[in-house]
C-alpha cells in the first residue's frame, strides 16, 4: 500500500490545495518500508488528485480539504483521511494502527480522542459541531500549522509558525540548497529533554534544502554540510517556530461552539478559520460559561537544540 501525506517541515501540511510537497510511504504488512518526498507539480484539486493517482497512491493523509478535492480523490479511487496534524511519520503510523481519525471535508472542530471515525472505517463520517460566528482564532489566511501561510513568498512565515505577522527574510544559501537531502537528527530542549528523534524511528528525514520545508535554522545548518558530517546547533525561537503570539490566545462563550462543553483543558482540537480551513488549537482553560484556546504552534517561543547528521545528498 502507498500512502501520501501533504508535507511541510516534517509535519502534515494543513491545506491540501496549496501543498507544495507530498511525502510518499511504501508500506508492507502494516509497516513502512521506504519513503520519499515529491513535489506537487501542479495546481488545483483535479491536478493533485491525478498526480497522486499517477503515483499509484492508495491513501491520502492531510489536514484541511474541501468537498471538491474530496470528490476528485474519490473519482481517482484514493481513500481520504483528513484532519491530521503534527508529525507526518507519526500520522502514517497511527493510520497503520487504525488509530488515525478522519474529519472528512469542512470539519469545524475536531477532537482526536473521540469524535469522527477511524480511517479505514467506511460506514460513514461524523461531522463536528458548527462554529457559528466564524471565529478566526487569531490566525491568517489558511489556518495552517503555526497560523501563517507561506505558499508564494520566501520567508513569509511558512514553516516557522506563530509568526505574528509575515515578513520577508533572506533566502538560505549554501552548496546543498535545491538538493534533496536525507538527515538524521535528535532534538532536545535546553534542559536536555528529547522532543523528537529520527534515530528512534530508524529512518532519516528527507527534504529539499532551502525550499522552506524545514524550520529556518535547521535548513541553514544543513545547507553547507557534507555526507557523514555531524553538527550540533542551538536555535533561538526566531530560527525555529517563532515567538508565541498573545493574540493567538482567545476566549469565546461555550454557546458559540456546540460541543465545546465536552472539551477539557489540555486537549488539542480543530476550529475553523474564516476561510473554512481547520486550525489546530489547544484548550488552555474552561469554566461554566467560556473556553480559552491557544492557536500558537506548540514549539513557539522555545529554544531548540539539534544534533544533525547528514546522510545523503541527491541532485534534483
Amino acid at each position: 500500500m502507498r500512502i501520501a501525506v501533504t508535507y511541510d517541515n516534517g509535519n502534515v501540511f494543513q491545506h491540501f490545495g496549496h501543498t507544495e510537497y507530498f511525502k510518499v510511504y511504501e508500506t508492507q504488512d502494516g509497516k513502512v518500508v521506504s519513503s520519499e518526498v515529491i513535489g506537487s507539480e501542479g495546481a488545483g484539486h483535479s491536478a493533485l488528485a491525478a498526480l497522486l493517482a499517477g503515483r499509484k497512491i492508495d491513501v491520502l493523509i492531510c489536514g484541511g480539504i474541501g468537498g471538491g478535492a474530496q470528490a476528485a480523490l474519490t473519482e481517482q479511487g484514493i481513500e481520504l483521511c483528513a484532519g491530521a496534524s503534527g508529525s507526518a511519520d507519526e500520522a502514517v503510523e497511527a493510520y497503520l494502527r487504525g488509530e488515525l481519525v478522519n474529519t472528512g471535508a469542512n470539519c469545524d472542530h475536531h477532537d482526536h480522542h473521540g469524535e469522527g471515525h477511524s480511517c479505514g472505517d467506511h460506514e460513514g463520517e461524523e461531522h463536528c459541531g458548527h462554529h457559528e460566528d466564524g471565529e478566526h482564532c487569531g490566525c491568517h489566511d489558511e489556518g495552517e500549522e503555526g497560523c501563517c501561510g507561506g505558499d508564494d513568498e520566501e520567508g513569509c512565515c511558512g514553516s516557522e509558525g506563530g509568526c505574528g505577522g509575515c515578513h520577508r527574510v533572506p533566502p538560505i544559501e549554501g552548496i546543498n540548497v535545491g538538493k534533496k537531502v536525507r538527515a538524521h537528527y535528535r532534538g532536545t530542549f535546553n534542559d536536555g529533554t528529547q522532543f523528537d528523534s529520527s534515530y528512534d524511528r530508524g529512518e532519516p528525514l528527507e527534504f529539499i534544502c532551502g525550499a522552506g520545508m524545514m524550520i529556518r535554522g535547521f535548513d541553514a545548518a544543513v545547507a553547507n554540510m557534507q555526507p557523514g558530517e555531524k553538527v550540533n546547533v542551538h536555535l533561538m525561537p526566531s530560527e525555529a517556530y517563532g515567538e508565541a503570539d498573545p493574540d493567538a490566545i482567545f476566549t469565546i462563550g461555550l454557546e458559540q461552539l456546540p460541543g465545546a462543553e465536552n472539551l477539557e483543558a489540555g486537549q488539542r482540537v480543530y476550529l475553523q478559520s474564516m476561510q473554512g480551513q481547520p486550525v489546530p488549537v489547544k484548550v488552555v482553560a474552561k469554566d461554566d460559561a467560556t473556553i480559552t484556546f491557544d492557536a500558537n504552534h506548540e514549539m513557539a517561543g522555545k529554544e531548540l537544540n539539534f544534533l544533525i547528521e547528514l546522510v545523503e545528498i541527491e541532485d534534483m
